[in-house]
């Protein structure tokens, strides 16, 4: 088992700060589905927030350009590295050998603009939420964009992954899932996935989360069809998987059984 903490990039600097934001719409692990995505953000608009976070993953999948261009269309959206951006870029510079077909397909879907947008995304931000006050937002956890946090995450280890940073709520991707706990003396939450969640609801269901001055999971709906059609119509070697992921996914609990045995996966 790899337990490299893959954290901060070495261009970058000190964790990067904004706000006070009165109401903050978090996605997670989109893995380029478009389809998802267009959705959340309709409602997301819908709502109306202050600004848009996405806690990594977001162009690990069919469609990364369109991805890109709907995110980085927003009027105000900040971004952390999941474990996905990491490797399109090392794989784009040579830095990291596929071991997969479909790790070779990725980052070639990438145009030369969208790996520059992926190569500029820090590891981790905090925001500052009205009614939940400064929040840190990254993909694993925030010493490494691999380790698999869940709602069954041992107090011990929590406190041991969360002992570097000060803030009270730490809002992480990663593991698919949606939840939202106080553990250790923080209050950990997980907006779940928009493109490719681990639940046991209807196929055709994005998950997201809303923050300011409370936390509140989300939902949405989606043309899960037209998610199936993605993988096929641009060729994606994993297509067969991910549509068998859409239509009937692992269970939370059987995922969160797997990841605490784990506790890392990149």
């Amino acid at each position: 088992m790899d337990t490299t903490l893959y954290g901060p990039g070495a261009w970058e600097g000190p964790t990067r700060r904004y706000g006070p934001m009165r109401r903050v719409a978090v996605v997670s692990d989109v893995h380029a589905n478009v389809p998802a995505l267009t959705a959340v953000l309709a409602e997301i608009e819908g709502v109306g927030v202050d600004l848009v976070v996405s806690c990594g993953d977001l162009t690990w999948g069919a469609e990364p350009d369109r991805t890109v261009q709907l995110m980085a269309g927003l009027p105000r959206a900040l971004f952390v590295r999941g474990n996905g951006e990491r490797a399109v870029v090392d794989i784009h510079r040579g830095v990291r050998r596929p071991s997969t077909e479909r790790e070779a397909w990725v980052p070639r879907q990438h145009s030369d603009a969208s790996v520059a947008f992926v190569a500029g995304i820090p590891f981790s931000v905090v925001v500052d939420v009205v009614g939940l006050g400064p929040v840190r937002f990254c993909h694993g956890s925030p010493r490494g964009d691999t380790e698999l946090v869940t709602p069954a995450t041992p107090a011990e280890r929590f406190a041991e992954l969360a002992a570097d940073v000060e803030e009270a709520v730490i809002v992480t991707g990663h593991t698919h899932l949606q939840f939202d706990r106080t553990v250790a003396g923080r209050r950990s939450v997980n907006p779940g996935s928009v493109g490719l969640p681990f639940h046991e609801g209807p196929p055709g269901t994005a998950f997201w989360a809303l923050l300011g001055p409370d936390v509140e999971l989300r939902q949405t709906s989606y043309d899960v069809d037209a998610a199936r059609a993605a993988g096929p119509r641009t060729g994606d070697p994993a297509a067969e998987r991910i549509t068998a992921l859409l239509n009937a996914p692992p269970t939370p609990a059987e995922i969160t059984s797997d990841a605490e045995a784990r506790v890392f996966s990149d």
